[in-house]
């Protein structure tokens, strides 16, 4: 017997003030986090630049939330987003929100007309959605085996890339 699909939908202008608090929960006690995604959520959020705001509802709460924005690539490539900060409250990790989001993410950037999308992560866990780490894309600073990326089309573009300005938000 399958399991019920998980309810996933876009975000509405009521939904900030809790996705702050699953995006709070979620990083808490992450060792690799500098607890600011919420402040990256907000300043996309205030500059127009969440391409995409995912959320999951179980009983009235969001529990799960997803975002995407563009990305700039060196080579002049378009159309490339990055994924996150993907957030899922403690007490409801490990049931498949977050791979339920990340899922529904790439199939609506895929049918958008998106050229690919990165993200900066545990390789076992984005790997499973087909994406990889190569030398093709470089994100400054970070040990190349967590940036990943997965093109939807032939074109595989090289070159550094550039998140949104928001992701230097600390408040």
């Amino acid at each position: 017997m399958r399991p019920p699909a998980i309810p996933i939908r876009p975000e509405t202008p009521n939904d900030a003030a809790a996705i702050d608090a699953v995006t709070i929960a979620a990083f808490e006690k992450a060792p690799y986090s500098d607890h600011r995604e919420q402040f990256i959520v907000r300043a996309l959020r205030a500059s127009g630049s969440l391409t995409l705001s995912l959320v999951v509802v179980l009983d009235t709460e969001i529990v799960g939330h997803l975002a995407l924005s563009p990305v700039s690539l060196s080579d002049g490539a378009s159309r490339w987003f990055g994924l996150g900060p993907l957030s899922v409250l403690p007490a409801h990790q490990n049931r498949g929100i977050g791979s339920a989001l990340v899922r529904e993410a790439l199939r609506r950037l895929k049918d958008s007309g998106a050229a690919g999308c990165v993200v900066l992560g545990e390789p076992a866990y984005y790997g499973r959605f087909g994406f990889r780490a190569g030398d093709e894309l470089i994100l400054p600073h970070f040990p190349a085996k967590y940036f990943q990326a997965i093109a939807f089309g032939a074109d595989a573009p090289r070159g550094v890339v550039t998140y949104h300005p928001a992701f230097s938000a600390s408040e």
